[in-house]
């Protein structure tokens, strides 16, 4: 069977999937063209049907929502979105704390911002509930932006849109939004991804919190998985993502047979990036091994920053050629 390339998309708005398909592509190619796999980058970008988008936005904002823009935080997805957001700032504090160099100005103003947005996200003696939380999180992400690298980037990615992201996050970690047949939001994430990966062996690029998606949905698969490559993850939040995950404890899923997971030091999503801390390898000793990549630019977390990086898609040019190798007859 000839082997596939499937892309797991994360937090973000609605999608249009051969676009998306297209630009994950594109950049895919570029990097791989760039790491001297152009003959792989051509037969990617030909519109072979090598390559396939998971598209599951649409199922956070259905129809029947009624204009809603699937930006909600109730009950424990509200609770979740609450504790997301202490770990977000926890963790850019951390990272602060750990920053090599000279206790300049600059340094203590990013310092002092972190604390405010730390103190914003704070819920003792706050008021709760779903407009609460929400408040809550749009000032902290509206400091957070305001910081470097990020505050040229609300043009493109407003703090709104932050917060929306960040309660998809929450509502897919509460298992909860049931539908008819019983079956959890969650649940149907996932579907779309068995949907597309089939029985031919897969390698698989996920982002954001489609890491997370890719990553419980492997441990149901029962089809080969060479390589799985994460972009900017948020798995080992140890507050409210790990502990959430399916199975548990997290370990990498049986048939996986190498997990790159790769982290961009200005993305500010990715702040506990370091996954093989985190999981426990499957029974074949595999473990994610985490690397970190430098865009340009001042939005880093784009997948299509990540793709085009020689230092992921080389590997995945290589992953995809040795599966073509094992799959001749």
């Amino acid at each position: 069977m000839v082997p596939r390339l499937v892309f797991v998309h994360g937090i973000g708005p609605l999608r249009d999937t051969e676009r998306e398909l297209a630009s994950w592509t594109r950049s895919l190619a570029d990097g791989m063209r760039a790491a001297g796999h152009s003959a792989v980058a051509e037969r990617l970008a030909d519109g072979s049907g090598l390559c396939s988008f998971v598209n599951y936005a649409d199922l956070y904002a259905p129809p029947e929502a009624q204009g809603s823009d699937g930006t909600r935080a109730e009950g424990e997805a509200g609770e979740l979105l609450a504790d997301l957001l202490v770990e977000l700032v926890d963790g850019h504090l951390s990272a602060q704390s750990a920053s090599e160099g000279p206790h300049d100005r600059g340094r203590e103003n990013r310092a002092e911002i972190l604390a405010h947005a730390r103190a914003e996200a704070d819920t003792s003696g706050q008021a709760q509930g779903s407009l609460a939380v929400l408040r809550r999180a749009l000032n902290v992400t509206t400091t957070l932006m305001s910081l470097k690298p990020w505050g040229p980037v609300a043009q493109r990615v407003s703090p709104k849109l932050m917060v929306k992201g960040l309660t998809q996050v929450s509502r897919y970690l509460a298992r909860g939004e049931r539908d008819a047949s019983g079956l959890t939001l969650d649940g149907r994430v996932r579907n779309r991804v068995h949907e597309i990966l089939g029985d031919a062996p897969v390698v698989v690029v996920a982002h954001s919190l489609g890491t997370v998606v890719a990553m419980e949905a492997l441990h149901e698969h029962q089809g080969a998985t060479p390589l799985l490559v994460t972009l900017g993850s948020p798995i080992s939040m140890r507050t409210v993502v790990r502990p959430r995950l399916l199975p548990q404890p997290p370990r990498t899923p049986e048939r996986v047979g190498r997990w790159l997971n790769f982290w961009d030091k200005d993305d500010i999503i990715a702040v506990r990036p370091l996954l093989e801390r985190d999981v426990l390898p499957n029974t074949s000793g595999v473990l994610p091994r985490s690397s970190r990549v430098d865009s340009d630019g001042i939005w880093v977390h784009s997948a299509e920053k990540y793709l085009a990086q020689p230092a992921v898609a080389g590997p995945v040019a290589e992953a995809f050629m040795a599966a073509e190798q094992r799959s001749a007859p």
